[in-house]
């Protein structure tokens, strides 16, 4: 009798654990990502990889960052700028030169006297691209069954900066009625310019380091985005230098730039695949993120910023990761 009631106790204690392990555990972006079927994985081009060495830092250890730059149609004057100035090693030699905090970490030719390459100009062109019209806004909100730029995924309207927001092969983008254009988003990088009608060439560069700069949208020229090596650019020592640039007392405090090269000129380049946001993980992704319901979260926030909807990058070559 008495073995009988511990083996039933033992039975009672052990069930809570095995409804427990039944029940699946709720989905998180990292599982969702993890999930996905690698035929839902992009590899992006060599030519579309920037690859920036800087000086080792005080420890002596290498630091390496990664530019995936932005595709077509999307700012591709300053693009192509930025591949000539690469090819030409015209980055070697420079360096950081200006740290805002929470706002921008911008390198380039600090003296600005630095010649370019023949051909480099700044582009006369606007910041978005104009639409067709296919997609439309109804009088209860956004028409999501209408609402397309070619394969866009619509994220929300609940944006302060457009009527749509949505990523388009990889990229978070904002749209109106007719037009669209890439956004500032935590570690997207933009080119540096004077003042209007100046768009820059593409030889100043910088990219965000605190929290996104949407203001900047469409009057600055956004290139590409850190996919690897950001905590590079976003730990360095604050500029005191008026927006952040380092004074002359502070020359000592400017990264240098080793070298700037495009992956398809290296012989060891790194290899990376972003998951592609017309797939079916990339929408489980989204909807996870605007519903977290896991251990952590007890009130699902019911929507996310585009730019909290960071495109999942991985590195798929042997190299490990500094």
């Amino acid at each position: 009798m008495k073995h009988l009631i511990a083996s039933t106790l033992a039975l009672a204690l052990s069930l809570p654990a095995i409804a427990q392990e039944a029940e699946p555990e709720p989905a998180t972006p990292t599982s969702v990502v993890a999930a996905a079927q690698d035929s839902e994985w992009i590899a992006i081009a060599p030519d579309d990889l920037l690859v920036m060495d800087l000086a080792p830092d005080s420890y002596g250890s290498d630091r390496r960052v990664v530019i995936q730059l932005i595709p077509p149609p999307f700012s591709q004057p300053w693009v192509e700028n930025i591949r000539t100035l690469a090819r030409a090693h015209w980055w070697d030699g420079t360096s950081i030169n200006r740290v805002q905090d929470n706002y921008v970490t911008q390198w380039g030719d600090v003296t600005e006297e630095k010649p370019v390459p023949i051909g480099i100009e700044s582009p006369s062109i606007p910041y978005e691209v104009r639409l067709p019209r296919t997609y439309s806004l109804n009088e209860a909100g956004i028409d999501h069954e209408t609402a397309t730029f070619t394969e866009a995924r619509i994220i929300g309207s609940r944006d302060s900066y457009a009527s749509l927001v949505g990523t388009v092969a990889g990229w978070p983008v904002a749209m109106s009625l007719d037009a669209a254009w890439p956004i500032h988003c935590y570690g997207y990088v933009g080119v540096g310019r004077s003042y209007a009608p100046d768009t820059g060439t593409g030889a100043e560069l910088y990219t965000i380091i605190g929290q996104p700069q949407r203001h900047m949208d469409r009057n600055l020229a956004v290139v590409g985005r850190i996919i690897d090596g950001m905590e590079h650019l976003s730990s360095l020592p604050r500029g005191s230098g008026e927006l952040g640039f380092y004074s002359e007392e502070e020359a000592h405090l400017r990264t240098p730039i080793l070298s700037v090269r495009l992956a398809s000129e290296m012989e060891d380049a790194p290899s990376f695949e972003y998951l592609s946001t017309e797939s079916q993980s990339f929408a489980a992704y989204v909807a996870v993120r605007a519903n977290r319901d896991d251990a952590f979260y007890t009130v699902p926030a019911g929507g996310v910023d585009v730019c909290n909807v960071e495109v999942p990058v991985r590195r798929v070559d042997a190299e490990p990761q500094s």
